[in-house]
């Protein structure tokens, strides 16, 4: 099975990207992502997920069977690099989104039982932070952060720059019963500034019974399973892209592989 989903021509309702638990092979992430044109209306219901929409690029407004939510949008593009909004949306819930403009929307999900509202996530509620140095360096917004309440997802989005490196050094997360470790299925929706670039991504495991190497083009969709997944973007292109994770413990436990945790310590950058 590819881990590489490439993005589609919008359908009838503008979804480009369909992730399901059964398309992955795993047991609680899902993924869609939507190019809706101005005035165009999505309904979705949520089911037994819990759902983060994310609006990637655009303006909408956004109803529930319990809230509204109108007017939100703040970027017309993920590079113009400040926090988006988004909406939470418990289980058993009805959802509605009206686009104001072309709006590219990622819908993320994974299963829930809990009893939390509808929510906004205002841009001011989104952390921000760097993370890395030298040419491990990058900007996080953590939407929807461990410390953040929801029943299973993690969302957070990563911008790093040309001929630069990112979910790195390789970590995973990917053991049930570690002290040390949580199990975190993952997607990477990718983006690119400009358009037609590429990086390159390798999903491995330390037995090497995993082992691939892809390379996301724009909007292209990258699932993790389990092992190390860096990132490593190309001259001339700015990368962008939107992690969603989840699993049975909703905490972000990770470790380093070994060979290379020396780039967190005072040798890296070497002169």
């Amino acid at each position: 099975m590819s881990l590489l989903a490439k993005a589609q021509q919008p359908d009838s309702n503008g979804r480009i990207q369909h992730v399901t638990p059964e398309s992955a092979g795993w047991g609680y992430v899902g993924f869609d992502a939507y190019l809706l044109k101005k005035g165009q209306t999505l309904k979705l219901s949520s089911g037994d997920k819990e759902l983060c929409l994310v609006l990637v690029a655009g303006f909408a407004s956004v109803k529930t069977r319990h809230a509204e939510f109108p007017n939100l949008g703040k970027r017309l593009s993920p590079f113009e690099r400040i926090p988006p909004y988004s909406v939470y949306v418990p289980h058993n819930d009805e959802v509605e989104v009206y686009a104001d403009s072309d709006l590219e929307l990622a819908v993320c999900n994974a299963p829930s039982q809990g009893n939390l509202p509808a929510r906004l996530i205002a841009p001011e509620d989104v952390g921000v932070e760097h993370r890395g140095k030298g040419r491990n360096q990058r900007l996080v917004h953590n939407i929807l952060p461990d410390t953040q309440p929801a029943d299973s997802l993690l969302v957070v989005e990563v911008y790093t720059d040309e001929g630069a490196t990112s979910s790195y050094p390789s970590h995973k997360h990917d053991q049930k019963d570690s002290p040390d470790e949580t199990y975190l299925e993952e997607t990477y929706y990718h983006r690119f500034d400009p358009e037609p670039g590429f990086a390159m991504q390798r999903v491995y495991t330390d037995d090497r019974s995993l082992d691939e190497c892809m390379a996301p083009y724009n909007r292209d969709v990258v699932t993790v399973p389990r092992g190390y997944h860096p990132v490593a973007t190309l001259a001339g292109y700015d990368n962008y892209y939107l992690n969603v994770m989840a699993g049975p413990v909703r905490l972000w436990k990770f470790t380093w592989e070994k060979d290379h945790a020396w780039v967190n310590s005072d040798k890296y950058p070497r002169v």
